[in-house]
């Protein structure tokens, strides 16, 4: 413990040790008070279970106090070799901001020990001062404060430079979580959550929150906004290799709205996307089953331009390319420049320009993981909507295609040169993978074809082992995005001052899927068990509770990564079913409503007569929404790492396949495969 005393020593001046007596010294070495001013904290410490403690510590003051925050550092009795945060804090500079206190825990765990802090948030949400968290694991210390804050890079967050303090009573909440248990050692998250939705989920999933109303009027804004109001911007539709297909943009903003005073400018490229995020066969499905199911046929006959589309897709041997796009030109107007389309004549196909190769679609390289996804729901419209054969041919070319490119340890590389058809070397033993072990699955149980599964679980294997116990989720979204902080240094690394990688959730939704099915497969409960242990870190990324500082619903959303800022993001939709069928399979009523606010959440952003909240902040940013623009969704909130009351934190465009339209496919999935009483008003 020399390393603790040495604190100890440096900080005598600044701080007062106080009596933890109540605490496991196996646990907790020691908990230190900072001084505010020249002000001694207080410490209370309530034993509140066997293994659960709240801790309080206080400050009165006199006057105003101005000082670079105040803070209470936690010693651990014991040095870890696991560790986890919400966040990353990369130097001494960083912290954790409030901003992302979704299900907020600072985890320290060896091989037979579990210490968990956890901010009360109960207290958060009665301060008027921002909150934070911070772990330097060299150091050994967990730290909780108050602390203003700004954004840095693309988004982390650093500490004011000062925060000034009111006099009065300061207070500052916690509790302490410890366990010797076996299971908890294996999966730390899990009492964690269990408490946190006890104490703040379930009291606002059991009143019916997040929209405790029918989902059907939303969908019928989307489809309303997609294939009417907003028509013109959306819908594509045009000839292709003599078929008439479809879909909507990848992207539109609010200068094409109809209601827009100034003049069209698109924000990127015009194209249509089958990749892992913004998926137009995937968001066809939900048309077509809100078609099927309202007796729209136009409707169908619009998803049914989308799926043609898909097909046209090109292979080579077997693979294809993930984006069909138009040409681009800038064109100058009276002084200004605008981006602009040069229509579907110009039809070229691509690929994903968030890569680590090219923002150049057309030189962007052929993604796996998009072409598994995409063969996987071209699968899924076979199974459930029509017995389109093309769909299953099309499929099984890709398969054959996939399985050249597994590596010896079961892997499957990440990006082909369109060109060579040989394999990058980035990426090459990634979470990415778990989405192919996810598509060979589902073509083994419709062709019967052995060595599409004894791929899949060879791959399992190489994931289970290698990426889970260490948390490496790293795919094309945690450095080749809009978060590009680390792509130089941090690939394949971790980040030493947290013994964490950058982390996405995509990548940990793809490997609990993945291991769901390897379990339905197999009855091997090791596949459960691990597969229950990836959901519940996923899980750590859902907000559990309703921040008095988030000016829209933010509650059962999901946030992005451990170096972004975002709220109620898209990829919430996706995630719903699959969190109600690990609740399903494991008689588990939290997953189960975890799941179902997460599918509600998914419409939270849409700005709409529903959704009172939302609506006065997209009409406080963009002044001129009106009734035609009922039903615009940004993909989430709070993305740049600040929210205000005047808007700050909405955006400006909508991802149809990442936004309204995928919140509609899952909802109209999950209605055809488990009943509309799902969502039942409360």
């Amino acid at each position: 413990m020399k390393q603790i005393v040495f604190f100890l020593m440096a900080v005598i001046a600044l701080t007062s040790c106080c009596d933890s007596a109540q605490l496991p010294k196996d646990f907790v070495e020691n908990i230190v008070l900072e001084k505010l001013g020249q002000n001694d904290a207080q410490l209370t410490v309530n034993k509140v279970s066997d293994n659960l403690y709240k801790v309080d510590v206080k400050v009165n003051i006199t006057q105003e106090i101005t000082q670079q925050g105040w803070a209470t550092t936690i010693l651990p009795g014991f040095e870890g070799n696991f560790h986890w945060t919400p966040h990353l804090t990369p130097t001494d500079e960083h912290i954790i901001s409030d901003h992302v206190f979704r299900a907020p825990a600072l985890i320290c765990a060896s091989e037979n020990q579990v210490l968990t802090l956890m901010p009360d948030l109960d207290d958060r949400n009665n301060s008027p001062y921002r909150w934070y968290m911070d772990y330097d694991v060299p150091a050994n210390k967990m730290i909780i404060g108050l602390s203003d804050y700004r954004v840095a890079e693309h988004v982390l967050f650093k500490k004011a430079e000062s925060t000034t303090y009111q006099s009065g009573e300061i207070s500052l909440g916690f509790y302490i979580m410890v366990s010797e248990d076996k299971e908890d050692v294996m999966n730390p998250w899990r009492d964690v959550l269990a408490f946190q939705w006890e104490k703040h989920g379930k009291v606002l999933a059991d009143r019916g929150e997040p929209l405790n109303k029918s989902l059907e009027p939303f969908v019928d804004h989307t489809y309303n906004w997609a294939l009417n109001t907003w028509k013109d911007a959306v819908w594509q539709e045009f000839d292709l290799n003599g078929k008439r297909v479809g879909a909507p943009a990848f992207i539109v903003n609010v200068t094409q709205s109809p209601n827009y005073p100034g003049r069209v400018d698109e924000r990127e490229f015009r194209s249509i996307w089958n990749q892992a995020w913004f998926n137009s066969l995937r968001s066809a499905q939900g048309l077509y089953r809100y078609g099927r199911r309202t007796n729209n046929k136009e409707y169908i006959q619009k998803a049914n331009m989308t799926k043609e589309l898909a097909l046209s897709f090109p292979q080579k041997d077997g693979l294809f390319p993930g984006v069909i796009a138009t040409d681009m030109e800038v064109l100058e107007i009276e002084g200004k420049k605008y981006n602009r389309s040069k229509g579907w004549k110009t039809t070229y196909f691509g690929n994903s320009n968030r890569n680590p190769y090219s923002w150049d679609a057309k030189k962007s390289p052929l993604h796996i993981l998009d072409m598994s996804c995409t063969a996987y729901y071209m699968l899924l419209w076979y199974e459930e909507l029509e017995k389109d054969e093309r769909l299953l041919s099309y499929a099984k070319s890709y398969a054959d295609g996939l399985l050249k490119y597994q590596e010896e340890k079961g892997f499957f590389a990440a990006c082909i040169n369109e060109e060579t058809m040989e394999a990058y070397d980035i990426l090459v033993e990634s979470p990415e993978t778990s989405m192919s072990i996810t598509f060979l699955l589902k073509l083994f149980k419709i062709t019967g074809r052995e060595q599409y599964r004894q791929s899949a679980l060879k791959a399992m294997e190489a994931v289970a082992n290698e990426i889970v116990p260490v948390g490496q989720w790293e795919d094309f979204e945690t450095y080749w995005s809009c978060s590009r902080w680390g792509n130089q240094d941090y690939v394949g690394k971790k980040i030493a001052r947290n013994n964490m990688f950058k982390q996405n959730t995509l990548s940990i939704f793809w490997t609990a899927e993945a291991l769901l099915e390897c379990y339905e497969l197999t009855s091997e409960t090791k596949y459960l068990e691990l597969g229950q242990r990836t959901l519940d870190e996923l899980l750590m990324a859902q907000a559990v509770w309703q921040p008095s500082y988030m000016y829209v619903d933010v509650f059962a959303g999901f946030g992005v990564m451990n170096a972004d800022g975002e709220w109620n993001d898209s990829r919430q939709a996706l995630f719903a079913e699959l969190i109600i069928k690990y609740g399903k399979l494991l008689n588990k009523e939290e997953y189960v409503q975890r799941g179902i606010v997460a599918l509600k959440a998914s419409f939270n952003m849409m700005y709409c007569p529903e959704n009172p909240k939302t609506k006065k902040q997209w009409e406080a940013k963009h002044t001129f929404f009106n009734e035609k623009d009922y039903g615009f969704m940004m993909e989430n909130y709070g993305h740049g790492g600040y929210t205000s009351k005047d808007g700050g934190g909405i955006g400006h465009f909508t991802i149809y396949d990442w936004g309204n339209g995928a919140a509609s496919e899952a909802y109209n999935r999950l209605v055809d495969h488990y009943g509309i009483e799902l969502f039942q008003v409360k």
